[in-house]
């Protein structure tokens, strides 16, 4: 089966994350910023020991598995996380990035996605990547705003955490569109808000 080679940006190296990243990986995603948004709030280091043994045993492309890759400077630096679930139908996936907040306001999360998803169409030939978000969360708001996906859907209370109930914003971007989207970066129009030149709410 497959497994998940690396990617190369112009500062950043996406791998999969392996035991040797807990320690930082444990630092940033306890945080309360960091966490106050995601379903996943780990406790200890075993939690995370437990949580890397799965990820580096999945095989890429398997239906209704997540596999988590790490965001490294070029020094190895672990920076963040990047998410990907891949659905059952086999040409959907979803995602979802975490960047320490150490590292926040230099453009990594974007120079970090935009890699992925580029990888996910090119190589791994998806038709559709999506992203849920907390309408709350302006930054990730911002991030998929600024990549160009298209706001899809606002679920009213559809999503239940810690005895609470939560909205839901769901993104979206098919290959098609991320192939004009990807010209438009190269020709140095970035940050495409495909919600505001489109008039979506």
């Amino acid at each position: 089966m497959d497994k998940f080679n690396y990617i190369k940006t112009e500062r950043l190296l996406i791998r999969t994350l392996d035991m040797n990243d807990k320690d930082d990986f444990l630092k940033y995603r306890s945080l309360p910023e960091v966490y106050k948004y995601q379903t996943w709030r780990p406790k200890s280091i075993n939690e995370i020991k437990n949580f890397i043994c799965k990820n580096v045993a999945v095989n890429l492309n398997t239906a209704n598995t997540w596999l988590q890759l790490a965001i490294c400077l070029d020094d190895g630096q672990l920076i963040g996380d990047l998410g990907i679930l891949f659905l059952d139908d086999n040409f959907q996936v979803k995602i979802g990035i975490t960047i320490s907040p150490a590292y926040q306001g230099n453009g990594y999360a974007i120079e970090a996605a935009k890699a992925v998803i580029s990888y996910l169409f090119n190589d791994l030939k998806k038709h559709r990547v999506t992203a849920s978000v907390d309408p709350d969360n302006n930054r990730s708001i911002n991030l998929l705003e600024n990549l160009g996906l298209r706001k899809e859907a606002h679920f009213i209370k559809n999503f239940r955490m810690n005895d609470k109930w939560y909205d839901d914003c769901i993104y979206a971007v098919l290959e098609d569109e991320w192939q004009w989207l990807s010209f438009l970066f190269c020709c140095g129009l970035d940050n495409f808000n495909y919600n505001k030149e489109y008039g979506v709410a």
